[in-house]
């Protein structure tokens, strides 16, 4: 069960976001966004657990699947462990920390900037760029699959991603809003 499994619309009369006339079309709103949280977290835990059993089947059980992913999204940038929060939208202490094991494992490379001593610059070695391979092929694969079975067709996921960036920024409103 997720973290968002037990969300469901439970309002009293008067903390109704329907108020007391019960605007249905709202309720109905309420419910799909609920069940929209519950899939996208799904959906997230789902996409890490395939991660993990492709490394594991290729017998390579030393990273964790954020670890890879944090390696696919690195890509062949060379970036500050700022800019791969604001990219990759990973929590601070998670990137720092797994930064530094990657970098112990030999995955990423990482070096002082020469004009900000308190900025480190990070980029994938060898052996982070084949974590890459493995992890695009992966995803071209699950491409191909999903291309030939049609799942994806109705609607288009190039619309399901433009209304998936419509929440994005009206999250993102929300949180400067509250600051």
């Amino acid at each position: 069960m997720t973290r968002l499994a037990v969300l469901h619309p439970s309002f009293s009369d008067q903390a109704h976001p329907a108020g007391p006339d019960g605007d249905e079309s709202l309720l109905r709103t309420l419910h799909d966004y609920l069940e929209s949280l519950q899939i996208l977290d799904r959906l997230h835990r789902l996409m890490l657990d395939l991660v993990k059993d492709e490394f594991e089947r290729l017998g390579q059980g030393d990273l964790t699947p954020v670890q890879a992913l944090l390696i696919y999204n690195l890509g062949d940038a060379e970036v500050t462990a700022g800019e791969l929060r604001s990219r990759g939208m990973y929590q601070g202490s998670n990137v720092s920390y797994n930064l530094k094991k990657l970098v112990q494992m030999g995955y990423v490379h990482h070096q002082r900037s020469e004009t900000d001593r308190r900025s480190v610059r990070v980029r994938l070695t060898p052996r982070g760029e084949a974590v890459r391979e493995t992890v695009g092929t992966l995803f071209a694969r699950h491409a191909v699959g999903l291309h030939a079975s049609g799942v994806l067709d109705d609607p288009a996921l190039r619309l399901v991603n433009q209304q998936w960036r419509r929440v994005e920024r009206f999250w993102s409103e929300q949180i400067r809003y509250i600051y």
